[in-house]
């Protein structure tokens, strides 16, 4: 397939998927080498751009997927009658931050940083796409696995965990995990902007920890 050919009909792919589709399947349906779909992609995400156009093409690790310009957000949300989705409440960053500098993390270890029961929030992070189980602990009781999304990526503005910030030299000084913890915060909210907006709208708020589902 020529180069214009490729980029047409991953654009009509991703269009008709309306959610993030493997670079790898892509690659299989076209017939062509997957560094190939990656690099028609980023072609055609850097055209969008340059372009001001109502849509991006992201990639997130290893897939694609096309979205609204976050520039016309607003317009959008009129134009579909659509509530403005709420901003993350300190204890949703506080989980989301630990998941996903130490995923794949438990729910106790999770409440173990925070020093407060966690489930709810937890709750509310899955029902907003952020994070998903992914497998349970090897030890009794079998825990489950929490780990961030492709939505997760999407919201803070990467492409892999890889480029989220570093982590600062944590000294122990008898308050390790909440060190641990605020530094896990700071390094998220440092780029992109702090207490970014879900993806998708939710009626869903954070309740008081202790409070139940």
């Amino acid at each position: 397939m020529e180069i214009r050919d490729i980029e047409g009909a991953l654009e009509g792919i991703l269009f008709a998927a309306g959610e993030p589709v493997s670079a790898e399947r892509i690659a299989g349906v076209l017939a062509v080498d997957k560094d190939i779909v990656l690099d028609v992609a980023a072609r055609l995400a850097d055209k969008f751009s340059f372009e001001r156009r109502g849509i991006r093409l992201v990639r997130l690790e290893n897939s694609l997927q096309l979205c609204s310009a976050p520039e016309y957000a607003d317009y959008i949300r009129m134009a579909l009658e659509t509530r403005k989705p709420p901003q993350l409440t300190q204890p949703a960053l506080e989980v989301l931050a630990v998941v996903a500098y130490f995923q794949p993390v438990t729910r106790a270890y999770i409440d173990q940083v925070r020093g407060v029961d966690s489930n709810y929030t937890v709750g509310i992070l899955q029902d907003r796409g952020l994070i998903e189980p992914c497998g349970r602990l090897a030890v009794p009781g079998r825990p489950v696995l929490y780990r961030t999304t492709g939505a997760f990526l999407r919201t803070f503005g990467i492409e892999t965990l890889a480029e989220l910030p570093e982590l600062p030299e944590i000294e122990s000084d008898g308050e390790e995990e909440q060190i641990k913890l605020q530094s896990a915060i700071d390094a998220l909210t440092k780029d992109p902007a702090d207490n970014p907006e879900t993806p998708e709208p939710s009626e869903a708020t954070d309740m008081p920890e202790g409070e139940a589902e």
